[in-house]
């Protein structure tokens, strides 16, 4: 059956729009909602085009008028969007991907349904610094599991991998084991990425480790994408970086010098560089919001920040005490800390961080949800909402009255 959903908010676009799903379940138009529509949600024939919030204009489908009769979901003005992309993401239900083995497929199976349900389409497991064995092993596992997803089954996609570590710098690297940390050259990228290159999506480096400056331009002749993080960089030697290829930095403000006067540092070099985009742990414990605010402004939202989760092991557990490679953390209230307090990391799902911008009355609803939905899909080369792709649809709603919102996927 095709479906027709009218008079939906849809991040980028302007106004109503109507939004045509064929019986395949693919996008196949999308127009503004309008009184003209003759009985049918669409506007029809050439004038059918929907403007963007960039200024130009978007073709639909030409002859909307020759689509079978569809059922209709008005939803009312509420938002309607892809799902999530959670490009850092530490593991669910318990394991840990820097444990993973082959025996755990079963169990990546169900983290996969598991962040489906939390409104995540595709993720970025990301596997944090330890021994180059264990993520060689990890990355086997990956690259077994990937090809096998089926694609009828309600699941969030595993795109690839993150790797953030080795390659960090001691003096911020965090809640990463200082033993496993490594030296930033050639030679060691190649042993950890050994014969797993190609599925590695995304690493997070500290660039002034690197006193030669060839490691990013091999990482991007890998299609290799380059983020900076867990690093003392100045602005410079950020700049530098950006020049040869990094694009993106890693939880903004975490593991990082903070933005000075004087000392802009890394993340004042991301924020000034053109197509630079930011991760954001937006859980209220990471950063605090009037510096969130301060980021998002900055950075203009979706176009240099998107979201990120950062969520560990334990995220749809209860709170407690988990184990955390040889340590162990404490998740209290989906805060993750080391004995020693240390902030390891949230078990709050990607979408958590939405709900969280729009309550704290610093992010409108639509940039809200396009920093979960739209920007982390621009940074890695994903398309965005559009014909032509699944209808792999989420529904949000504001109650004005708490400013809550909620969403359901659809």
């Amino acid at each position: 059956m095709t479906l027709d959903i009218i008079n939906a908010r849809v991040p980028s676009y302007e106004g109503l729009q109507n939004i045509h799903i064929n019986d395949h379940g693919i996008i196949e138009a999308i127009a503004e909602s309008g009184a003209e529509a003759k009985g049918h949600a669409f506007a029809v024939g050439d004038a059918a085009r929907t403007r963007s919030r960039s200024g130009g204009q978007r073709p639909i489908a030409p002859k909307l008028e020759t689509l079978p009769n569809p059922a209709i979901l008005d939803v009312a003005g509420d938002w309607v969007s892809l799902g999530g992309v959670d490009l850092q993401i530490n593991g669910g239900l318990g394991l840990a991907f820097t444990d993973v083995d082959f025996h755990h497929i079963p169990l990546l199976q169900d983290i996969c349904q598991f962040l489906w349900h939390q409104g995540v389409d595709q993720f970025l497991p990301t596997l944090v610094t330890t021994s180059i064995e264990k993520i060689q092993r990890s990355l086997s596992v990956f690259a077994e599991f990937i090809p096998s997803q089926p694609y009828q089954t309600p699941s969030a996609r595993i795109l690839g991998v993150h790797l953030e570590g080795p390659f960090l710098n001691p003096q911020k690297r965090g809640a990463h084991p200082l033993e496993y940390l490594l030296p930033l050259t050639i030679e060691n990228v190649k042993e950890v990425l050994a014969d797993y290159g190609d599925l590695v999506n995304l690493i997070t480096i500290a660039p002034e480790l690197d006193s030669i400056g060839e490691v990013i331009p091999y990482l991007r002749s890998r299609n290799i994408i380059v983020s900076l993080g867990h690093s003392q960089a100045t602005a410079e030697q950020a700049q530098s970086a950006f020049e040869r290829g990094a694009s993106m930095v890693t939880h903004a403000f975490n593991a990082m010098p903070g933005l000075h006067h004087r000392k802009p540092g890394l993340l004042g070099a991301a924020l000034v560089t053109p197509g630079v985009q930011c991760g954001l742990i937006a859980d209220g414990q990471h950063v605090c919001s009037t510096m969130i605010q301060l980021l998002l402004r900055a950075g203009n939202y979706q176009q240099g920040i998107f979201l990120v989760s950062d969520a560990l092991a334990p995220i749809g557990l209860p709170d407690g005490v988990y184990p955390w490679d040889t340590r162990q953390i404490e998740v209290k209230d989906g805060t993750a800390r080391l004995p020693d307090g240390t902030l390891s990391g949230t078990t709050l799902p990607l979408l958590v961080g939405v709900e969280n911008l729009v309550q704290w009355g610093i992010c409108s609803v639509e940039n809200g949800i396009a920093l979960a939905t739209v920007s982390p899909r621009q940074a890695i080369g994903l398309p965005t909402l559009n014909i032509g792709q699944p209808a792999q649809l989420l529904r949000w709603h504001l109650d004005e009255e708490t400013s809550k919102l909620s969403w359901q996927r659809l």
